[in-house]
């Protein structure tokens, strides 16, 4: 809006048209509106004593956290598509799938906390019904994107670390990109169990896509750093940048002891936003190493279903596997700051990969 309203009134202030100015204000502005929603969403919440609802078989020292505001994620979202609409170039239809998905995935969330919070339990949405949307919407997305731009649903998968990178997967790249969405949403909802442990891996995870969204707009970047040319990719990092300012300030009030949780509203639009940025910037498996926190929380929910159905006898104390890891007697901030170690270490691991040879 801000390019158009530039060119509509002819004004001489091409350096708010740079794209490395409408970034750091895109950030800024998603932050400081975070700062204030916040405080007003839990002094609404806290009036009306609407509270997130703690699982009666998670781990004991949870019910601390029963009178704790919940669905933060709406004024994430709500700063997002904000700063989003007012700094990008909404001429660039990828920022407009980005938000459509962020937006859907974003009113499944919100269906499945409002019955959690109106029924007092933590059934919300039906599983099969939570499912069964998530994957409309991004079958949906995958078909308007495969019949508008050729060039996104690309047959040929990129594979890091590896100097001839392109492995012809034809038509799996369908499946490919609707297990990215989907699982994605999915993994940064399991992981969102403990203050602040899922924001800040989706803020290293988004500064990841914000630099690649970069480089992948110039072909000389391109050729020297073996990934692919994605023509207006630029404008994503600003999108990516309203994104990180958005969970920078929803971590002032998430960070241990949370004032303020995302609830699924938050997890999973994020979680959607994310995946489709990396089907946008061709880097699916890039995605599985950044955001390798997300991918080993869902991988111990995995082996401990099976490992029950299949031995009757559990891997984990429990799972998601930082309640494995609470439940043993770690402190939930040493869980929580060790992880995101771990996060920083796979973004700079997967930067690296962009230029090994």
């Amino acid at each position: 809006m801000l390019i158009l309203l530039n060119k509509i009134f002819n004004s001489h202030l091409n350096i708010i048209s740079h794209i490395a100015y409408r970034a750091i204000f895109s950030l800024l502005t998603s932050f400081i509106m975070n700062l204030f929603i916040g405080l007003y969403w839990i002094n609404y919440f806290k009036k009306f004593k609407k509270y997130q609802i703690i699982r009666h078989n998670g781990p004991k020292t949870h019910f601390l956290k029963k009178n704790i505001p919940t669905m933060g994620g709406i004024f994430i979202i709500f700063s997002i598509f904000f700063s989003t609409i007012f700094y990008c170039d909404l001429s660039n239809v990828y920022i407009w799938y980005v938000i459509s998905i962020l937006l859907g995935y974003g009113l499944i969330g919100f269906i499945d906390d409002y019955k959690k919070i109106k029924y007092n339990n933590t059934k919300g949405l039906l599983l099969k019904w939570k499912y069964f949307w998530l994957s409309i919407l991004a079958i949906i997305l995958i078909y308007i994107m495969s019949i508008n731009n050729h060039n996104i649903i690309s047959t040929r998968l990129i594979i890091p670390f590896y100097e001839k990178n392109n492995l012809e997967i034809s038509y799996l790249y369908i499946f490919l990109s609707y297990f990215i969405i989907v699982g994605t949403s999915n993994a940064v909802n399991l992981t969102d169990g403990l203050d602040g442990l899922a924001t800040m891996p989706i803020i290293f995870l988004t500064c990841g896509f914000a630099l690649i969204s970069l480089f992948s707009n110039n072909i000389n970047n391109c050729h020297y750093l073996n990934i692919n040319y994605v023509k207006n990719s630029e404008e994503l990092a600003v999108l990516c940048s309203a994104i990180i300012g958005s969970a920078l300030g929803f971590l002032w009030f998430n960070s241990y002891p949370a004032k303020l949780f995302m609830g699924d509203v938050g997890s999973l639009s994020l979680g959607g936003a994310l995946g489709t940025i990396a089907i946008l910037l061709h880097q699916e498996l890039l995605l599985i190493i950044m955001g390798g926190i997300f991918v080993l929380e869902t991988i111990s929910v995995i082996l401990q279903i099976i490992s029950f159905k299949i031995r009757k006898k559990r891997i984990f104390k429990m799972a998601p596997i930082h309640h494995h890891y609470e439940i043993k007697g770690i402190s939930e901030p040493l869980i929580v700051v060790r992880f995101w170690i771990i996060s920083f270490i796979l973004l700079l691991i997967s930067l690296l990969s962009l230029k090994v040879f």
